[in-house]
């Protein structure tokens, strides 16, 4: 009786192992949402940001990112400030939307120029996020 215990429990555990690592395996199709939140201007918080996205991407490539920026974190995707603007064309081309907030860019007196190309306008950064978040996608706000 023991054996066949010992055996029931062994098989269990090989199962629920093996459903396990499916499970994970399947999150490379799942599409997960997030929008994250950039409000900082400090360069570690940015590479952070930067091998966060490409981490994502490469567990999960059919994952949809965005990043908000506004405020400091303006200078995350300013090309006379940004230290990590190769990085974000790589990931512009693996569709990683880079947003910045039309207020912060009035009150800083930045044009779209200044900005990454491959970025895009909204009138309030804050705003964004908060209608990503009504339609269900996660919210990260990035830095420490």
């Amino acid at each position: 009786m023991k054996h066949v215990f010992f055996l029931l429990f062994a098989l269990f555990l090989f199962v629920g192992n093996a459903d396990a690592q499916s499970k994970s395996k399947g999150s490379k199709n799942k599409p997960y949402r997030i929008v994250f939140q950039m409000v900082s201007k400090d360069t570690a918080d940015h590479n952070a940001m930067v091998r966060q996205l490409f981490n994502i991407k490469k567990l999960s490539p059919n994952t949809n990112l965005e990043v908000v920026c506004h405020g400091p974190g303006m200078s995350f995707i300013h090309k006379e400030k940004s230290l990590v603007l190769e990085k974000l064309k790589m990931l512009a081309a693996e569709k990683v939307d880079f947003v910045a907030c039309e207020f912060t860019m009035q009150q800083k007196n930045i044009k779209k120029e200044q900005l990454l190309d491959e970025s895009r306008t909204v009138p309030g950064g804050i705003l964004e996020i908060v209608d990503k978040q009504s339609k269900g996608w996660s919210y990260i706000k990035a830095g420490y």
